[in-house]
């Protein structure tokens, strides 16, 4: 089983909307315009400017970083369901970082952002109940999560869906359909997966 590439948390971007007040600020490197704006639309309740708010209280944008202060406004954020806020909010329960660690938190988090279509918490959540990580152990879901995830394109879940057609883990084995993901991800420069999808069509005839 491949593992999917993480998301790592000072590497988050800040969720880009051109009609959020700040933005066009942030963009030419003004962050103290940025920060105003940003929190004066925040609290009126915009989820976006609250969510580009954490970002740079947690990076030190304009102004001291500030965990704390950053969670308070990315808990705004995602509780007003930015799915980009609910999968970084799940990335720090998963890791600890600012929040006490907690898995079962994570996988909610990540839950509420994949039910939105949400790419990298699909991936997540999928790895989450591959692994039995705040959640029992479930193919079926992982299977579930990386086939929606595979369907948007990430080569590694194409990878991971195909392998789980291939061996019949949390779906019905069907190497054609093994065949047709490893295939995607061959065609996204996945060396690896060009070789098992030979290796399958071969072996099926």
């Amino acid at each position: 089983m491949r593992k999917v590439g993480r998301w790592i948390v000072l590497c988050w971007a800040l969720a880009a909307a051109a009609e959020v007040p700040g933005w066009a600020s942030y963009q030419r490197g003004d962050f103290a315009a940025a920060r105003r704006q940003f929190e004066q639309a925040a609290e009126a309740g915009d989820r976006v400017a609250a969510f580009d708010l954490a970002m740079m209280d947690w990076r030190g944008e304009g102004a001291t970083a500030d965990r704390a202060r950053a969670l308070r406004w990315l808990r705004r954020a995602a509780e007003l369901r930015l799915p980009q806020a609910q999968h970084a909010l799940g990335v720090l329960y998963e890791t600890g970082q600012g929040v006490d660690k907690s898995l079962t938190e994570a996988t909610r988090w990540f839950r509420q952002a994949a039910d939105q279509g949400y790419l990298p918490a699909e991936l997540d959540l999928g790895t989450q109940y591959f692994l039995g990580r705040g959640a029992a152990k479930d193919y079926r879901l992982a299977a579930f999560w990386y086939e929606k995830a595979a369907q948007q394109g990430d080569v590694g879940a194409q990878y991971l869906i195909a392998s789980m057609y291939e061996h019949g883990d949390g779906v019905e084995r069907d190497l054609p359909a093994a065949i047709r993901w490893y295939a995607k991800a061959a065609a996204q420069g996945d060396v690896g997966a060009r070789l098992k999808a030979l290796d399958l069509a071969k072996r099926a005839r």
